[in-house]
C-alpha cells in the first residue's frame, strides 16, 4: 500500500512540524497550513472521478471503515474534488501565534491553563505524548465553529427508514451559537459582559414545525472550566414551562431523531467527558469541499446558495464531494459508565480542527452510528460568509447501522454576530420564546 502514496510522507513530516514543548511560530504556520509542502495524492485518485462499488477497493485505506463498507455494498457513491487549502481567519491565526506558547494542560485530565484565544495546541501531535488526544480535543473545543457566533436557518431534519427510503417526519429548526469568551473574529473582539457565570459558549435551538413540537426550545450553556457541568434547559411549548435537563439526557435520542444532544456540531460534550487517545495522522478522504462550485444542489436562493441534497441507500447520505485531507484520528472513551457509547472514533480535519466523520460504537464494541458532517470553505459558501475564514457546515447525516434508520440535516449557516444577540442565550429568553 505504501507504494501508492506519492507525497504524503513529506507533507506530514514537513507540514506538521512541532514538538511536545511550547508552540513556536513555525508550529502555528504548519498547523494552519498542513499543505505548505504540497497537496497529498494517491495513485489513481483524480478530481472529477466518482468512487463506487466497482473501484472502491483501490482506495480502501483512504476511508474510515464504515464509509468503505457502505460504498462496497453499493449504498453510497463518493464524488472526488481537488484538495484545497482553507484560509482561516487571520485574527484567529494571530491569536494563536500570540498566546499558544503559554498554554499547557492542567495536572488533571480535561483541564487547561494559560488559554486566552486561538488554537491552544498547534504543535504536531506525537504518539509518545500520552495526552496528545486531549490536546486535540481542546483544539476542537476552541475552534471556530460558525465563527464567534452564527445561525443555522433554515435547518431541516428528516427522519428516514434506511431500508425503504420512506420519509417519516420532518423538523424545521432555528439554531444559534455564540462564544461569550475568547472571541477573535467578530465584534466585540473581547469577552462579552456582563457574564457573571463565566459561560464560555451558548447554544440555542427552537423548533418551528411540526405543530406538536412547535416552540420547543433548547438552551445549552458551557463553561470555560471543564470541571463544571453544562447547564442545559428544555422549554416544552405544549407545557409552557422550562425544565433543567439531567446530565444523562444528553445521550438520549433528541426529539425522536437519531441524534443525541452530545452529537450536536459533531461532538458537543466536554473534554472531561472522554478519555482521549491520539491514534495517527494520515491522508483520508473527507466531505470537505467548495460548496458554491458544486452543481448538484437544490434550486439556489437569490444570493446563489443552494441547499445540499441527499442520495444513496434510503436517501441517507449527503450528496457532496469529498477531498483528500490530512486527518488526525482520535478515540474517545466516555468517562461515565452510564453512557450508551463504548467509544467514538473521531476523524479531525487537521487544518480546521473540525470533525467531518465520527463512528460510534456501543458498549459491546459493535458499530452503532456513523455521524458524517459535510464542510465547505466559507469563501465558497453563502456570499455572506465569504470573509469568515472558517469551515462551515452544509449538510450532515446520522446513520444508525443497527436500527437501519437515519436522520439527515439540511442547513444554511451564516456567521454573523447581529443574528445572535447574547440575550438569546438566557433562560429568560426561553420563558418568553413563544
Amino acid at each position: 500500500m505504501k507504494k501508492h502514496l506519492k507525497t504524503l510522507l513529506p507533507i506530514l513530516l514537513a507540514g506538521l512540524v512541532g514538538s511536545t514543548q511550547a508552540a513556536t511560530e513555525a508550529d502555528v504556520e504548519a498547523s494552519f497550513n498542513p499543505y505548505q509542502a504540497g497537496m497529498p495524492s494517491f495513485a489513481g485518485l483524480t478530481a472529477g472521478m466518482t468512487i463506487n462499488k466497482g473501484n472502491v477497493q483501490k482506495f480502501k485505506e483512504l476511508f474510515d471503515s464504515s464509509t468503505y463498507a457502505f460504498i462496497e455494498q453499493g449504498s453510497l457513491e463518493v464524488p472526488i474534488e481537488k484538495t484545497s487549502s482553507i484560509a482561516l481567519n487571520p485574527n484567529y491565526v494571530a491569536a494563536t501565534k500570540k498566546y499558544a506558547s503559554q498554554v499547557k494542560l492542567g495536572s488533571s485530565p480535561g483541564t487547561i491553563d494559560g488559554y486566552v484565544a486561538g488554537r491552544p495546541f498547534p504543535m504536531k501531535p506525537e504518539k509518545s505524548d500520552p495526552r496528545a488526544g486531549e490536546k486535540l480535543a481542546f483544539n476542537y473545543k476552541y475552534t471556530q465553529i460558525i465563527g464567534d457566533s452564527g445561525r443555522i436557518y433554515p435547518f431541516i431534519w428528516s427522519y428516514k427508514d434506511a431500508k425503504t427510503g420512506k420519509a417519516e417526519r420532518q423538523l424545521d429548526l432555528d439554531f444559534h451559537t455564540i462564544s461569550l469568551k475568547h472571541r477573535t473574529t467578530q465584534e466585540p473582539k473581547s469577552d462579552i459582559e456582563p457574564n457573571p457565570s463565566k459561560i464560555y459558549r451558548g447554544i440555542y435551538l427552537k423548533v418551528l414545525a411540526p405543530n406538536d413540537l412547535k416552540n420547543t426550545q433548547l438552551l445549552i450553556q458551557r463553561y470555560d472550566d471543564d470541571a463544571k457541568l453544562d447547564d442545559s434547559y428544555l422549554y416544552l411549548g405544549f407545557q409552557r414551562r422550562v425544565r433543567r435537563l439531567a446530565t444523562g439526557q444528553t445521550t438520549d435520542s433528541f426529539l425522536g431523531s437519531d441524534l443525541m444532544i452530545e452529537d450536536f456540531e459533531g461532538y458537543n460534550g466536554r473534554v472531561l467527558d472522554m478519555d482521549w487517545k491520539y491514534v495517527e495522522t494520515k491522508a483520508m478522504l473527507m466531505p470537505v469541499y467548495k460548496h458554491s462550485e458544486w452543481k448538484n444542489t437544490e434550486p439556489r436562493d437569490a444570493d446563489g446558495y443552494g441547499q445540499a441534497t441527499f442520495a444513496g441507500k434510503g436517501g441517507c447520505f449527503h450528496n457532496t464531494p469529498w477531498s483528500l485531507r490530512v486527518v488526525h484520528v482520535l478515540e474517545g472513551t466516555p468517562t461515565s459508565k452510564a453512557s450508551p457509547i463504548g467509544k467514538r472514533v473521531m476523524y479531525m480535519d487537521a487544518q480546521t480542527s473540525v470533525f467531518p466523520m465520527i463512528l460510534m460504537y456501543d458498549r459491546k464494541g459493535d458499530l452503532w452510528k456513523r455521524w458524517s458532517v459535510a464542510f465547505s470553505d466559507s469563501a465558497y459558501h453563502a456570499p455572506a460568509n465569504k470573509n469568515a475564514g472558517i469551515a462551515l457546515y452544509t449538510s450532515a447525516s446520522m446513520f444508525d447501522a443497527q436500527a437501519q434508520h437515519c436522520t439527515t440535516l439540511k442547513l444554511r449557516s451564516i456567521s454573523d454576530a447581529s443574528l445572535n444577540p447574547p440575550s438569546l442565550f438566557t433562560v429568560q429568553n426561553l420563558r418568553g420564546g413563544d
